[in-house]
């Protein structure tokens, strides 16, 4: 039996050669391709960013949002993400941690004012301060967990440690959370 396909002709239940090699190809293709996109597309591939030259970073930034502690901290080119948000006192119970926002401000703009509120700012915060090493910031620390919150910032006088110098250095630069 012979079946005419339009000028040329095909024995039936025997395939042309040509047509198996072409079907072979193109299902070759199409199974190639949607691994290549199927790859592509499979969560939990990591993204790395890298910069083709290294930024020497430093300054302050200003770690916002659900932490403890919001505010400007002083970076460094090696900090990380996870070390600024740390110095800012953590996160909140409300943080959403695979998500976050960074904003670099021109060269115009100023930083407000910041106090550093000594209810809740880590050691590495409280270092900041004029006059507080960290042996005084783990004293103010340890002073906090012994005694509750600080009242007002005149308590911070208590501290062993801190005298009216001190106090009045960073008095300007601190604060108490209600």
């Amino acid at each position: 039996m012979t079946v005419n396909t339009g000028g040329s002709s095909m024995k039936a239940g025997k395939p042309d050669w040509l047509w198996t090699l072409t079907a072979i190809v193109l299902v070759a293709i199409i199974a190639i391709g949607g691994a290549n996109i199927w790859a592509k597309l499979t969560p939990g591939n990591l993204i790395e960013i890298s910069l083709t030259s290294e930024l020497a970073l430093s300054g302050s930034v200003f770690v916002g949002g659900a932490v403890n502690n919001p505010g400007f901290y002083p970076m460094r080119s090696e900090d990380s993400i996870e070390t600024l948000v740390q110095a800012a006192g953590g996160l909140t119970g409300s943080a959403n941690s695979s998500q976050f926002n960074l904003y670099v401000a021109t060269v115009t703009e100023e930083q407000g004012p910041q106090k550093v509120d000594i209810n809740r700012a880590a050691a590495r915060l409280l270092q900041t301060l004029p006059g507080i090493g960290e042996t005084l910031a783990q004293r103010i620390i340890d002073y906090r967990q012994q005694n509750g919150l600080f009242l007002n910032t005149r308590e911070l006088l208590k501290v062993t440690g801190i005298g009216a110098a001190t106090y009045e250095k960073i008095e300007p630069l601190i604060a108490v959370a209600e």
